[in-house]
């Protein structure tokens, strides 16, 4: 199990990863999009870094709930209000955790893919980050009688697996809506993000 200090941890890791990575979210977007991706994804995580690294957790639930806010507050547009749902949605589904278990894990992804979902209006298949968030949620549910490095190791798989995926699908909404069928053979940078996030908590946890 991750402690509160832990997990807040974790999170300060991946806003390093995200904000590293701002030239390959961008160039996702690119192909895709308007290209802002990766420049919106580093100002939420810059805020979000500033505001963890203030923190003193109580519970894993706060970590969560703060990153979602700080994403949610400083982002802006679409991208800002599913990625801080992801966070927000899924620490308020943790209310009561002591730590961050693979059941845990289980249940904040379950809130978190449910509350992008209801934000967004996206659903599996859309080429948005539901597509990689989706089936990190049910990998993750498939290990979640297992350890936190296990489930989270499973989610990064499902992740990146869903992400490949969704360079098959054409866009159903946002700007790629327009391209048809010429979004094929790209990755939504959304599910690019979701991949990232999840492979640098899982290396954490494996450390």
């Amino acid at each position: 199990m991750l402690s509160a200090d832990a997990v807040k941890n974790m999170l300060i890791a991946v806003a390093d990863t995200v904000i590293a990575n701002e030239d390959i979210l961008g160039e996702a977007d690119r192909q895709l999009g308007d290209g802002d991706h990766g420049i919106g994804m580093t100002k939420g995580f810059t805020a979000a870094k500033a505001q963890l690294e203030a923190l003193e957790p109580t519970s894993v639930s706060q970590v969560f709930t703060t990153t979602g806010m700080a994403l949610m507050s400083t982002m802006g547009g679409a991208s800002g209000a599913v990625f801080g749902m992801m966070f927000q949605s899924g620490g308020m589904a943790i209310a009561s955790a002591e730590g961050l278990d693979a059941a845990t894990l289980s249940t904040f992804l379950e809130a978190s893919a449910q509350g992008v979902m209801n934000i967004g209006k996206a659903k599996p298949g859309d080429k948005t980050m539901v597509d990689a968030l989706v089936p990190a949620q049910a990998a993750a549910a498939n290990v979640k009688d297992g350890t936190i490095a296990e489930a989270l190791a499973a989610a990064a798989e499902g992740a990146r697996v869903g992400m490949e995926k969704s360079k098959d699908m054409i866009a159903q909404h946002g700007r790629a809506r327009t391209l048809g069928e010429k979004c094929i053979g790209h990755p939504d940078a959304g599910a690019v993000s979701v991949s990232i996030i999840f492979k640098r908590m899982s290396e954490f946890a494996a450390a």
